[in-house]
């Protein structure tokens, strides 16, 4: 569904942006997602609406075909956001165990309590985290807005998936710039 609006108190969620996946072989180029997700998160603290930064330490436990993710946890700071993203002492941390980051968080009782209708979702990976997210949000009541150009997959089929069969089910999909249109709409308004 294309974008329409934006809830007077919409919160952005920007998933796993750390130094463990900026070394993963991405569809597009990661530059590109953090600067665009920079100018998301710049302009939602500038409209001092909640930001909320995730990243992942591990996984739920359970068994799976793909072995464990234990080697890439010990990578030195892997779970540090990147830099770029420029966290402020406003911002929300996350830190998840799970793809999605409301299943092993208060995620939804924190952008709750800031009476958030609406969330804006970036991040790694389309597929993964953004995908199981959403889907958690969604679940949870909330508006779901996905920013298409901050985000990005390891498989282009998945990437492509998630965007074409996915998210048009769970809510509304725009551009980076489509999204501070209407940030700057409902500031005038305001």
């Amino acid at each position: 569904m294309p974008l329409t609006a934006l809830d007077p108190i919409t919160a952005l969620i920007v998933i796993d942006l750390q130094k463990g996946t900026a070394g993963h072989p991405l569809i597009h180029r990661l530059s590109e997602i953090v600067d665009r997700t920079g100018e998301l998160t710049a302009a939602f603290r500038a409209e001092r609406l909640p930001v909320v930064l995730v990243n992942v330490v591990g996984r739920a436990p359970g068994r799976t075909e793909q072995g464990s993710r234990s080697s890439q946890q010990l990578v030195e700071g892997w779970t540090e956001l990147l830099p770029e993203l420029g966290q402020q002492p406003s911002d929300i941390l996350v830190t998840k165990r799970s793809w999605g980051a409301f299943a092993t968080s208060d995620l939804e009782a924190r952008l709750k309590a800031k009476n958030v209708t609406q969330v804006v979702i970036a991040g790694v990976s389309t597929s993964g985290g953004v995908e199981a997210t959403a889907r958690q949000a969604y679940e949870q009541g909330f508006h779901v807005t996905l920013a298409l150009d901050a985000m990005t997959d390891i498989r282009k089929e998945a990437h492509d998936y998630s965007i074409g069969s996915i998210f048009p089910r769970l809510g509304e999909t725009g551009t980076t710039q489509e999204i501070l249109s209407l940030l700057k709409k409902r500031s005038v308004a305001a």
